[in-house]
Protein backbone atom coordinates (compact mmCIF):
# COMPACT_ATOMS: atom_id res chain seq x y z
CA UNK A 1 0.00 0.00 0.00
CA UNK A 2 0.81 3.76 -0.08
CA UNK A 3 -0.13 6.74 1.39
CA UNK A 4 0.07 10.20 1.15
CA UNK A 5 0.57 12.13 4.21
CA UNK A 6 -0.51 15.65 4.76
CA UNK A 7 -0.33 15.75 8.43
CA UNK A 8 -1.52 19.06 9.00
CA UNK A 9 -4.27 18.95 6.31
CA UNK A 10 -5.25 19.81 2.50
CA UNK A 11 -7.90 20.70 0.46
CA UNK A 12 -9.08 17.94 -1.45
CA UNK A 13 -10.90 16.20 -3.92
CA UNK A 14 -12.04 13.30 -6.07
CA UNK A 15 -13.30 12.60 -9.45
CA UNK A 16 -14.14 8.70 -10.25
CA UNK A 17 -14.58 7.55 -14.00
CA UNK A 18 -14.14 3.80 -13.67
CA UNK A 19 -16.88 1.59 -13.30
CA UNK A 20 -15.75 -0.53 -10.40
CA UNK A 21 -13.98 1.31 -7.78
CA UNK A 22 -13.51 0.24 -4.38
CA UNK A 23 -13.37 3.53 -1.87
CA UNK A 24 -13.27 4.94 1.39
CA UNK A 25 -14.16 8.29 2.25
CA UNK A 26 -14.70 9.66 -0.96
CA UNK A 27 -18.56 10.98 -0.32
CA UNK A 28 -16.86 13.62 1.90
CA UNK A 29 -14.65 15.27 -0.73
CA UNK A 30 -17.65 15.81 -3.35
CA UNK A 31 -19.31 19.89 -3.03
CA UNK A 32 -21.83 21.26 -0.32
CA UNK A 33 -19.68 18.43 2.62
CA UNK A 34 -18.67 19.51 5.45
CA UNK A 35 -14.77 18.76 5.42
CA UNK A 36 -12.84 20.51 3.58
CA UNK A 37 -9.58 18.92 3.94
CA UNK A 38 -7.88 15.65 4.48
CA UNK A 39 -4.77 14.48 6.33
CA UNK A 40 -3.88 11.45 4.13
CA UNK A 41 -4.30 9.58 1.03
CA UNK A 42 -4.38 5.60 0.96
CA UNK A 43 -3.91 3.75 -2.00
CA UNK A 44 -3.81 -0.14 -1.61
CA UNK A 45 -3.61 -3.20 -3.48
CA UNK A 46 -6.02 -6.26 -1.87
CA UNK A 47 -9.65 -5.19 -3.52
CA UNK A 48 -12.08 -4.07 -1.24
CA UNK A 49 -9.89 -5.93 1.83
CA UNK A 50 -7.06 -3.22 1.61
CA UNK A 51 -9.03 -0.44 2.61
CA UNK A 52 -8.15 -1.99 6.33
CA UNK A 53 -4.80 -0.58 5.50
CA UNK A 54 -6.95 3.42 6.51
CA UNK A 55 -6.82 2.30 9.77
CA UNK A 56 -3.79 1.98 10.50
CA UNK A 57 -3.08 5.39 8.87
CA UNK A 58 -5.97 7.17 10.75
CA UNK A 59 -4.35 5.52 13.92
CA UNK A 60 -0.97 7.27 13.56
CA UNK A 61 -2.60 10.47 12.87
CA UNK A 62 -5.01 10.11 15.85
CA UNK A 63 -1.66 9.49 18.09
CA UNK A 64 -0.77 12.71 16.89
CA UNK A 65 -3.62 15.09 17.02
CA UNK A 66 -4.31 15.22 13.37
CA UNK A 67 -7.91 15.17 12.06
CA UNK A 68 -10.91 17.56 11.48
CA UNK A 69 -11.87 18.98 15.55
CA UNK A 70 -15.05 17.37 16.89
CA UNK A 71 -14.88 19.31 20.52
CA UNK A 72 -13.00 16.77 22.60
CA UNK A 73 -10.68 15.41 20.01
CA UNK A 74 -9.53 15.59 16.45
CA UNK A 75 -11.19 12.92 13.54
CA UNK A 76 -8.63 11.93 11.04
CA UNK A 77 -9.59 12.06 7.58
CA UNK A 78 -8.68 9.56 5.46
CA UNK A 79 -10.09 8.60 2.01
CA UNK A 80 -8.55 5.37 0.29
CA UNK A 81 -8.74 3.91 -3.09
CA UNK A 82 -7.99 0.08 -3.89
CA UNK A 83 -7.21 -2.06 -6.40
CA UNK A 84 -7.58 -6.04 -7.36
CA UNK A 85 -4.46 -7.86 -7.94
CA UNK A 86 -5.10 -10.66 -5.81
CA UNK A 87 -4.67 -12.98 -8.44
CA UNK A 88 -0.67 -12.31 -8.56
CA UNK A 89 0.94 -14.24 -5.53
CA UNK A 90 -1.14 -15.26 -2.59
CA UNK A 91 -5.07 -13.64 -2.08
CA UNK A 92 -4.31 -14.52 1.74
CA UNK A 93 -1.77 -11.56 1.34
CA UNK A 94 -3.19 -8.45 1.71
CA UNK A 95 -2.22 -4.80 3.28
CA UNK A 96 -4.14 -4.30 6.40
CA UNK A 97 -3.89 -1.72 9.48
CA UNK A 98 -0.25 -2.69 10.86
CA UNK A 99 1.22 -2.25 6.69
CA UNK A 100 -1.40 1.20 6.76
CA UNK A 101 0.94 2.27 10.33
CA UNK A 102 4.53 1.48 9.03
CA UNK A 103 3.70 3.11 6.29
CA UNK A 104 3.14 6.37 7.76
CA UNK A 105 6.48 6.04 9.67
CA UNK A 106 8.26 4.90 6.69
CA UNK A 107 6.87 8.34 4.81
CA UNK A 108 9.45 11.02 3.73
CA UNK A 109 9.38 14.11 1.78
CA UNK A 110 12.07 12.68 -0.30
CA UNK A 111 12.27 11.04 -3.67
CA UNK A 112 8.71 8.46 -4.30
CA UNK A 113 9.63 5.25 -4.86
CA UNK A 114 8.82 3.93 -8.16
CA UNK A 115 7.77 0.13 -9.80
CA UNK A 116 6.79 -2.74 -8.43
CA UNK A 117 6.45 -1.28 -4.66
CA UNK A 118 3.96 -0.03 -2.80
CA UNK A 119 0.29 -0.35 -4.35
CA UNK A 120 2.14 -1.19 -7.23
CA UNK A 121 3.46 -4.17 -6.11
CA UNK A 122 0.43 -6.95 -7.84
CA UNK A 123 0.01 -4.23 -10.82
CA UNK A 124 -0.84 -5.61 -14.19
CA UNK A 125 -1.88 -4.26 -17.48
CA UNK A 126 -2.86 -5.31 -20.68
CA UNK A 127 -5.37 -8.04 -19.87
CA UNK A 128 -7.38 -8.98 -22.08
CA UNK A 129 -6.41 -12.45 -22.06
CA UNK A 130 -6.43 -12.54 -18.50
CA UNK A 131 -3.59 -11.44 -15.61
CA UNK A 132 -1.00 -13.91 -16.56
CA UNK A 133 -1.04 -13.04 -20.25
CA UNK A 134 -0.65 -9.14 -19.19
CA UNK A 135 2.53 -7.37 -18.28
CA UNK A 136 3.82 -6.02 -15.23
CA UNK A 137 2.97 -2.23 -14.10
CA UNK A 138 3.68 -0.78 -11.06
CA UNK A 139 4.03 2.86 -9.36
CA UNK A 140 4.83 5.59 -10.82
CA UNK A 141 5.21 9.59 -10.22
CA UNK A 142 6.39 13.06 -12.52
CA UNK A 143 5.91 16.58 -11.92
CA UNK A 144 5.67 19.61 -13.94
CA UNK A 145 5.94 23.32 -13.26
CA UNK A 146 5.05 26.78 -14.90
CA UNK A 147 6.42 29.67 -13.00
CA UNK A 148 6.06 29.13 -9.33
CA UNK A 149 3.34 26.68 -9.82
CA UNK A 150 3.69 22.86 -9.08
CA UNK A 151 2.16 20.06 -9.63
CA UNK A 152 2.67 16.39 -8.83
CA UNK A 153 1.60 13.62 -9.98
CA UNK A 154 1.35 9.56 -8.13
CA UNK A 155 -0.32 6.77 -10.19
CA UNK A 156 -0.85 3.25 -9.37
CA UNK A 157 -1.35 1.52 -12.54
CA UNK A 158 -3.41 -1.92 -13.23
CA UNK A 159 -5.23 -1.31 -16.11
CA UNK A 160 -7.32 -3.69 -18.09
CA UNK A 161 -6.10 -1.43 -21.09
CA UNK A 162 -2.75 -1.26 -23.04
CA UNK A 163 0.16 1.31 -21.91
CA UNK A 164 1.16 3.97 -24.73
CA UNK A 165 4.14 6.49 -24.50
CA UNK A 166 3.17 10.18 -25.16
CA UNK A 167 4.66 9.80 -28.77
CA UNK A 168 1.42 7.32 -29.19
CA UNK A 169 4.07 4.12 -29.34
CA UNK A 170 2.60 1.10 -27.65
CA UNK A 171 4.52 0.64 -24.08
CA UNK A 172 2.44 -2.62 -22.94
CA UNK A 173 0.02 -5.03 -24.40
CA UNK A 174 -1.67 -8.36 -23.66
CA UNK A 175 0.54 -11.15 -24.73
CA UNK A 176 -0.71 -13.30 -27.15
CA UNK A 177 -0.87 -17.14 -25.31
CA UNK A 178 0.78 -18.78 -27.97
CA UNK A 179 3.51 -16.08 -29.59
CA UNK A 180 3.95 -14.12 -26.38
CA UNK A 181 3.92 -10.76 -28.48
CA UNK A 182 2.10 -7.65 -26.94
CA UNK A 183 -1.17 -6.76 -29.04
CA UNK A 184 -3.87 -3.84 -29.42
CA UNK A 185 -6.55 -4.42 -26.50
CA UNK A 186 -8.77 -2.07 -29.07
CA UNK A 187 -7.98 -3.78 -31.68
CA UNK A 188 -9.20 -7.47 -30.25
CA UNK A 189 -11.94 -6.30 -28.61
CA UNK A 190 -13.53 -5.38 -31.64
CA UNK A 191 -12.41 -8.22 -33.81
CA UNK A 192 -13.68 -10.86 -30.84
CA UNK A 193 -16.57 -12.12 -28.94
CA UNK A 194 -16.16 -11.78 -25.19
CA UNK A 195 -16.20 -10.28 -21.86
CA UNK A 196 -12.70 -8.24 -20.43
CA UNK A 197 -10.93 -9.43 -17.10
CA UNK A 198 -12.63 -7.95 -13.93
CA UNK A 199 -10.12 -7.17 -11.78
CA UNK A 200 -8.48 -3.52 -12.48
CA UNK A 201 -7.78 -0.33 -11.63
CA UNK A 202 -5.55 3.19 -12.02
CA UNK A 203 -5.09 5.08 -8.94
CA UNK A 204 -3.62 8.64 -9.11
CA UNK A 205 -3.36 11.39 -6.75
CA UNK A 206 -2.43 14.85 -8.01
CA UNK A 207 -0.90 17.47 -5.76
CA UNK A 208 -0.27 21.16 -6.11
CA UNK A 209 1.01 24.27 -4.35
CA UNK A 210 -1.72 26.38 -6.05
CA UNK A 211 -4.50 28.01 -3.77
CA UNK A 212 -7.83 26.00 -5.21
CA UNK A 213 -10.80 25.58 -3.18
CA UNK A 214 -12.85 21.69 -3.39
CA UNK A 215 -14.50 23.07 -6.44
CA UNK A 216 -12.39 23.78 -8.86
CA UNK A 217 -9.88 20.55 -7.39
CA UNK A 218 -12.81 18.79 -8.38
CA UNK A 219 -12.57 19.90 -11.47
CA UNK A 220 -8.30 20.07 -11.67
CA UNK A 221 -9.20 15.83 -10.99
CA UNK A 222 -11.41 15.55 -13.92
CA UNK A 223 -8.96 17.53 -16.43
CA UNK A 224 -5.84 15.02 -14.81
CA UNK A 225 -8.06 12.14 -16.02
CA UNK A 226 -7.57 13.23 -19.50
CA UNK A 227 -3.69 12.19 -18.79
CA UNK A 228 -5.26 8.32 -17.93
CA UNK A 229 -6.61 8.84 -21.42
CA UNK A 230 -3.31 10.20 -23.11
CA UNK A 231 -1.23 7.22 -22.02
CA UNK A 232 -4.09 4.24 -21.76
CA UNK A 233 -6.12 2.44 -23.93
CA UNK A 234 -9.02 1.95 -23.92
CA UNK A 235 -9.83 3.30 -19.59
CA UNK A 236 -12.76 3.79 -17.52
CA UNK A 237 -14.54 0.49 -18.59
CA UNK A 238 -16.99 -1.44 -16.59
CA UNK A 239 -13.83 -3.32 -15.55
CA UNK A 240 -12.18 -0.54 -14.33
CA UNK A 241 -12.17 1.67 -11.22
CA UNK A 242 -10.44 4.26 -11.68
CA UNK A 243 -10.15 7.17 -9.60
CA UNK A 244 -7.98 10.53 -9.22
CA UNK A 245 -7.65 12.40 -6.17
CA UNK A 246 -6.82 16.06 -5.84
CA UNK A 247 -4.95 17.98 -3.00
CA UNK A 248 -3.75 21.97 -2.82
CA UNK A 249 -2.03 22.86 0.27
CA UNK A 250 -0.02 25.71 -1.41
CA UNK A 251 -0.92 29.82 -1.80
CA UNK A 252 0.03 30.24 -5.25
CA UNK A 253 -2.48 32.30 -7.43
CA UNK A 254 -3.23 30.09 -10.49
CA UNK A 255 -5.56 29.52 -13.14
CA UNK A 256 -7.95 26.42 -12.69
CA UNK A 257 -7.69 25.49 -16.32
CA UNK A 258 -3.67 25.61 -16.57
CA UNK A 259 -3.32 23.86 -13.42
CA UNK A 260 -5.60 21.13 -15.12
CA UNK A 261 -3.82 21.06 -17.90
CA UNK A 262 -0.56 20.64 -16.12
CA UNK A 263 -2.21 17.85 -14.01
CA UNK A 264 -3.36 15.70 -16.79
CA UNK A 265 0.93 15.77 -17.87
CA UNK A 266 1.93 14.53 -14.61
CA UNK A 267 -0.72 12.21 -14.82
CA UNK A 268 0.40 10.66 -18.22
CA UNK A 269 4.12 11.16 -17.64
CA UNK A 270 3.59 9.39 -14.16
CA UNK A 271 2.09 6.40 -15.91
CA UNK A 272 4.64 5.84 -18.25
CA UNK A 273 6.62 5.84 -15.52
CA UNK A 274 4.90 3.28 -13.73
CA UNK A 275 5.75 0.44 -16.71
CA UNK A 276 9.00 1.74 -17.77
CA UNK A 277 10.21 0.91 -13.85
CA UNK A 278 8.28 -1.94 -13.46
CA UNK A 279 9.96 -5.53 -11.91
CA UNK A 280 8.79 -8.66 -13.25
CA UNK A 281 6.99 -10.89 -10.80
CA UNK A 282 5.36 -14.37 -10.45
CA UNK A 283 5.91 -14.92 -14.17
CA UNK A 284 4.75 -11.85 -15.42
CA UNK A 285 7.57 -9.79 -17.51
CA UNK A 286 7.81 -6.25 -17.06
CA UNK A 287 8.49 -3.69 -20.48
CA UNK A 288 12.13 -4.35 -20.11
CA UNK A 289 11.51 -8.07 -20.08
CA UNK A 290 9.22 -8.11 -23.06
CA UNK A 291 9.93 -10.06 -26.21
CA UNK A 292 9.61 -8.03 -29.34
Amino acid sequence: MTVVLVEEGARAAVEVRGSAPGTRETDLLQPSRLVEEVQAVVLAGGSAFGLDAAGGVVRYLEERGRGFPTGPLSVPIVPAAILFDLMIGSSTVRPDAAMGYQACLEASAGPVAEGSVGAGTGATVGKFYGPFQAVKSGQGSASCCCGELIMAALVVVNAFGDIYDRRGRLLAGPRHPETGRMECTSGLMQGQSGSGFPGNTTLGVVATNGRFNREALGKIAQMAHNGLARSIWPVHTMWDGDIIFSLSRGEVEADISLAGTMAAEAISAAVERAVLTAAPLCGIPSVEKRED
